[in-house]
């Protein structure tokens, strides 16, 4: 009669029922969210074209992010994608404020080109602020609280004298 081990037996069935239970995915059940249309939401068949963002004087940062999105977006495409000064005058062209306004350098201080730009306009209490840069894939717009001090952006910012 050949005798086996119990032990060596008993932790091959539990490396195998543990590499099972890995194979096995768990989905967590999530209901669909339906929404019904209503009379005034264009329907797919709709031949209408999408609103463009809009500068939006009386309303929030939130309200502004998508046409400061669009900007970033615009001016990241062109040529002048690693100048703060080509966000800061499209910016101003938009409608914001460039008295509210902050960008850091484009330049490190020994000449170099900065890894990113960062760029902002106080609205109120918070902060429209982008970031674009080689270090950085696609350009980055938020909505940040801003300082308690005033400004938005932390560090060393260069004048908007122009």
């Amino acid at each position: 009669m050949i005798r086996l081990n119990r032990r060596p037996a008993a932790l091959l069935a539990l490396a195998a029922a543990l590499a099972l239970a890995g194979c096995t995915p768990v989905t967590p059940e999530v209901a669909p969210t339906v929404t019904p249309p209503s009379a005034s939401a264009p329907t797919a068949s709709s031949s209408a074209p999408p609103v463009a963002p809009s500068f939006v004087a009386d309303g929030s940062a939130a309200d502004n992010l998508p046409l400061f999105t669009q900007v970033v977006q615009t001016v990241w495409a062109g040529p002048d994608r690693a100048a703060g000064r080509a966000y800061v005058d499209a910016l101003v062209a938009a409608g914001f404020d460039k008295a509210a306004m902050q960008v850091t350098a484009d330049q490190t201080t020994i000449g170099n080109a900065a890894e990113s730009i960062e760029f902002s306009v106080r609205w109120q209490d918070d902060c429209l602020v982008g970031q674009v840069g080689p270090s950085i894939s696609d350009p980055v717009a938020a909505v940040l609280p801003g300082l308690t001090a005033g400004g938005c952006l932390i560090g060393q910012t260069r004048a908007i004298d122009w």
